[in-house]
């Protein structure tokens, strides 16, 4: 074993804790607190190998290392610094299975190898280098250092460091939504759930943690999932450019590796291990108001009206903490909202659901009966020294549950009855990181039961909110029968997408803050966080009517689409602005409801298959190094291309055209990809592309979900001279009933000749949709058509309707459509 005094400018050359960016540094190298400088240690020469199952345990006669082959594509490597591992426990991976049987080990005079069908983990036995490569050998990700450690002397344990090569054109993406452009390549970044209220550019940490990186190199990608919850640091050649490295400040050195070797594969595999979004109700993918407050009820009932007398469609209202009493979770204030119930229904009535706001923080007050209940069961966090944590937040004095607990979390879920009998739709997350007036957080010595594998909040802060959220979906789930929950959650963890979706926190009404935002949705989507969105407008500030139109515009292509601003601020609804204002954002939230089958089509691609939702164009054309830099534009699923306009005043801008063709959404013009394109852009437009071969399902407009029953489905076909296949995922679009097959997945297959246009469709599943017709309209002809061929009869009634468009309708339960020159 390799021992050194740890001088922070000399690990290897990587200087993996600096003094001007580590506390922990301070801390323990302080010689006026008489403590002992650190020891760094390494692994050493490999001297044994132990194969038990998939699992492969190497030592150097003290440290031990575990390697897992998971699946064909995914290796597990843990380290074990006196060769003692902790318990198996993850809240990210809630079931690490076995998904791959063939796999070997093999040995030679300078390595052990262990391989599956598509990758191979090398072990170097004079160093315990380790490395990974493809089936041709291509080296992908490689040790720069062996792993190591350094013992904690104040909390017991060990800071676990990995460090790996860091290749000259390589680039990273992912970590979740951190506010810095999309490739990290030169930044260090830190996971610790923060508070960030008005953050800006390169602001670090905010409000989640997700320890999830890709890396793209010489055109293949690999992942990294560094499932480790502590305070953890990732440096992707900030310190040194050859080197990237990522540690934690206790736990174990536990990282998966994901293999490629395109980036869909990587983002794919990684949801095999932490889990998709569960299918939400089709209304939570509707457009949500919301304002730090909307009180007393008289203020949300008019909120309400203006939507409908505008003519602007909206599903959710939001209640932010003034509807309860004294900020206590829970209750109703009662001079405000008299009577909820009633509201709620009046709401409902009007096509409405209500979403309320919940925080961690339980007001000290024995008169308070969750309080007092949560005191006599002692599910409230307790100190070291078994006093229970308090701190400030809204209500003043709080105590906070433990979330941790499985106990906790089921009493928790069961307190949101009241609130379900009453008609609350949905419920979101809020000040969970957790948030502390004054502190910021919890004290590190706050005790957590961690599921029975104890720890202090240290080990736990990261996955506080996660667990809160577990918390309320599951509880709500349980109460509301057989309806899906909508919940909403500010902080989390690798794996939070089971059970919440996201917003990006209290951002500001500026033009950075629009362009941001629209790079961390991309990020969140591709880190395994689909459903997120922004604040529309921004929280804080106050934005013009174009920058509020033009966050309209970006978020009607947003998974989740929600206006939010801050009490101090001027009204900030679609109508506030006055015109041309006005009707632009109706355009755009009525295209939304328009899509809505296409957006729901791409949320069950994302749900069974592991796809994410917004797709950067890295993510589509990874061989482009050109495409590394483009961080604007992304694809709704694989059929929409959106490039938001992010400039104030700005009349065109260049779009980059995917390699194929693509047909431009208002005006149907065709253009060949792999080209950019001078775009124009007036306030009412912003650039949007339909792949050629796509079928755009699409809905009529409707001012909430389920307002009009449909009658017909109109399916937008794109011509192609290419095969293209596209899905149409439909339900019953509010129940669980998918999970026992109640749903029909249609795949349309579209491909086109000079003269021929064919259109396939097969189905699965067991659901029966109402309507009986499909609406065809036939984009981009490139010939007038003699006849219609649908399984095998003529049919003759198809109508130009407008230059290379034809329409005509007939039966959803087609198999196969011929149109002929």
């Amino acid at each position: 074993m390799d021992e050194n005094i740890l001088n922070p400018d000399d690990l290897l050359g990587n200087k993996l804790i600096s003094e001007e960016d580590d506390d922990e540094f301070h801390h323990l190298n302080n010689p006026v607190l008489g403590l002992k400088p650190i020891v760094k240690k390494y692994l050493g020469t490999v001297t044994d190998v132990k194969e038990v199952g998939n699992k492969f345990f190497f030592t150097d006669s003290e440290a031990r290392v575990e390697v897992t082959v998971v699946t064909d594509e995914i290796i597990r490597v843990r380290l074990a610094p006196h060769g003692v591992f902790l318990e198996e426990f993850s809240y990210a991976v809630p079931k690490q299975e076995q998904k791959v049987s063939v796999f070997s080990l093999h040995e030679d005079e300078l390595e052990y190898r262990v391989s599956t069908s598509t990758v191979n983990c090398h072990i170097r036995k004079i160093d315990f280098f380790i490395s990974f490569s493809d089936t041709q050998n291509h080296i992908t990700n490689q040790d720069a250092v062996p792993m190591h450690w350094e013992e904690n002397t104040q909390f017991g344990g060990y800071y676990v460091f990995g460090t790996k090569v860091c290749n000259t054109d390589e680039a990273f993406y992912g970590l979740g939504d951190k506010a810095s452009d999309l490739n990290l390549r030169g930044r260090r970044f830190k996971n610790w759930n923060t508070d960030a209220y008005s953050f800006g550019w390169n602001q670090d940490p905010l409000y989640r943690s997700i320890p999830f990186y890709i890396s793209l190199n010489e055109g293949i990608a690999h992942g990294i999932f560094f499932d480790n919850t502590f305070k953890a640091t990732f440096d992707f050649g900030a310190e040194d450019r050859t080197k990237t490295s990522f540690w934690a400040d206790g736990g174990e050195l536990q990282y998966y590796y994901i293999h490629g070797p395109h980036m869909m594969d990587v983002v794919k595999s990684y949801h095999l291990l932490t889990g998709t979004h569960p299918m939400p109700p089709l209304w939570a993918l509707g457009y949500h108001q919301c304002r730090w407050s909307y009180y007393p009820e008289s203020k949300v009932m008019s909120v309400a009206k203006g939507f409908r007398k505008n003519q602007i469609p909206c599903d959710g209202i939001y209640l932010d903490i003034d509807y309860m009493d004294g900020y206590r979770c829970f209750t109703w204030n009662r001079k405000y909202f008299p009577d909820p119930k009633k509201m709620i229904k009046e709401l409902a009535a009007d096509g409405f659901k209500t979403v309320v706001i919940i925080d961690p923080g339980i007001r000290v007050d024995d008169n308070y009966s969750v309080f007092k209940e949560g005191k006599e069961k002692r599910y409230f966090c307790r100190r070291s020294d078994d006093y229970f944590m308090e701190g400030h937040v809204w209500p003043g004095r709080c105590q906070f549950p433990d979330f941790t607990n499985p106990e906790v979390r089921a009493w928790w879920g069961g307190l949101f009855d009241e609130l379900v009998q009453l008609g609350v739709a949905g419920v979101w997350n809020d000040m969970n990181e957790p948030a502390v007036f004054g502190a910021g957080t919890f004290p590190d010595d706050v005790r957590h039961q961690y599921d029975g594998f104890r720890g202090s909040h240290r080990k736990a802060h990261n996955v506080y909110g996660m667990q809160m959220v577990r918390a309320t979906y599951e509880g709500l789930r349980k109460l509301m029968k057989n309806k899906r929950p909508f919940t909403i959650t500010r902080a989390g963890y690798s794996g939070l997408q089971r059970y919440a979706s996201v917003w990006t926190g209290d951002n500001v009404a500026s033009w950075e803050h629009l362009r941001l935002g629209n790079i961390q949705c991309q990020r969140l989507s591709m880190s395994g966080v689909p459903f997120c969105g922004t604040d529309i407008g921004g929280f804080s500030g106050e934005p013009d009517g174009e920058l509020f139109t033009r966050w309209i515009q970006f978020g009607a292509f947003s998974p989740f689409m929600r206006a939010h601003s801050a009490g101090d601020t001027k009204e900030r609804e679609p109508w506030s602005f006055g015109e041309p204002y006005t009707t632009i954002n109706r355009k755009f939230i009525e295209l939304r409801y328009r899509l809505l089958p296409y957006l729901y089509s791409t949320f069950w691609e994302h749900h069974r298959y592991g796809f994410p939702i917004l797709r950067p164009v890295v993510l589509q054309e990874q061989d482009i190094l050109a495409n590394q830099a483009r961080q604007d534009e992304f694809t709704y699923g694989d059929k929409i291309l959106v490039c938001p306009v992010m400039e104030p005043g700005q009349t065109s801008r260049p779009v980059y055209l995917p390699k194929g063709q693509w047909y431009n959404f208002w005006t149907n013009e065709i253009a060949d990809g792999g080209v950019e394109v001078m775009v124009p852009t007036p306030l009412e437009t912003i650039p949007v592309f339909i792949k050629a071969g796509a079928v755009l399902p699409e809905y009529p407009v409707m001012q909430y979900v389920g307002e009009k029953e449909i009658d017909e489905v109109k399916l937008n076909v794109y011509y192609s001279n290419h095969e293209v296949n596209s899905f149409l995922f439909e339900d019953y679009g509010e129940t669980f009933a998918y999970e026992q097959d109640i749903y029909l997945e249609k795949k349309f297959i579209v491909s086109g000749k000079d003269t021929l246009l064919t259109i396939e469709q097969t189905m699965e599943g067991l659901y029966t949709p109402r309507y009986e017709n499909y609406h065809f309209k036939i984009i981009g002809l490139p010939f007038k058509p003699s006849k219609i061929i649908i399984d095998g009869k003529t049919v003759g009634d198809f109508v130009l309707t407008e230059e290379k468009c034809y329409e005509f309708k007939f039966s959803k339960n087609f198999k196969h459509i011929e149109i002929l020159k």
